[in-house]
């Protein structure tokens, strides 16, 4: 009887160890909270590993995942929601019901910019403002950076910025492997990179790295991004903005 007890401790306890280290594909649904109505083209993505997918016209998902993971749920006027997956999520796979809360908009002032365009090339090119920030190139390093203007100051701010050890940069991804794994593997799943290609809200930038709002651009001024590109880049190229600064950076502290 004693060996049959620690037989089956062994079976739980190499249950939970599996649980716990190995993906399984588990499914879900998500719904409105409001009407409880299925919710299709909900993207869902694993932060943990990078990997995505959508709703299908039932609101249902499937995706892999293992206990801890976090799925990231978004969908255009609702609230943006993350769940941790549970051990009862991987040992069911399925059941688990996602409740998407729509956002409440207020009306804001309206702003009308003094550009009007007329259809007309010849004259809407004399009356669109010019990005005036400028981007270099420099020998050994696959990417440019911009700077907020052309003065020679303007580029001795650039060349001085990457002449330094990336600090900032460093103490925010040198501690953070998984991060600077993520910044790697985002490319390669469709779904993170057609949500990040539609998406200028950088929440989905924060939610897979881990940091807040503010940091991305405080990140991108140090890597000498202008304010244009910064307000008006869609998620994807600000994904790879970080990306090319920091290996950029690594490379630069590598040769120093």
């Amino acid at each position: 009887m004693k060996y049959f007890v620690v037989f089956l401790l062994a079976i739980f306890s190499f249950s939970a160890f599996a649980q716990d280290g190995e993906y399984t594909k588990i499914s879900g649904v998500v719904v409105n909270e409001a009407n409880l109505l299925p919710k299709s083209d909900v993207n869902v993505i694993n932060l943990s590993t990078v990997k995505g997918t959508t709703t299908n016209g039932r609101g249902e998902f499937e995706i892999d995942a293992k206990v801890n993971d976090t799925l990231h749920f978004s969908y255009i006027g609702f609230q943006s929601i993350k769940i941790r997956v549970s051990a009862d999520w991987i040992k069911n796979k399925t059941g688990f019901k996602v409740k998407l809360t729509e956002k409440a908009y207020a009306l804001e002032e309206i702003f009308i910019p003094r550009y009007l365009l007329t259809g007309y090339i010849e004259v809407d090119t004399k009356l669109i403002a010019l990005n005036e920030a400028q981007r270099y190139s420099i020998s050994g390093l696959p990417y440019g950076y911009e700077s907020g203007g052309s003065s020679s100051s303007q580029i001795g701010k650039v060349l001085g910025s990457l002449s330094n050890p990336a600090d900032a940069l460093y103490n925010l991804f040198g501690k953070k492997p998984k991060e600077m794994k993520k910044l790697r593997e985002f490319k390669k799943d469709e779904t993170v990179r057609n949500v990040l290609a539609s998406k200028y809200d950088r929440e989905t930038v924060a939610a897979l790295l881990g940091i807040d709002k503010k940091e991305i651009k405080e990140i991108l001024k140090g890597c000498n991004y202008s304010d244009t590109f910064i307000e008006t880049a869609n998620d994807l190229q600000i994904m790879d903005a970080i990306k090319g600064c920091y290996e950029d950076y690594k490379l630069l502290k590598k040769n120093k």
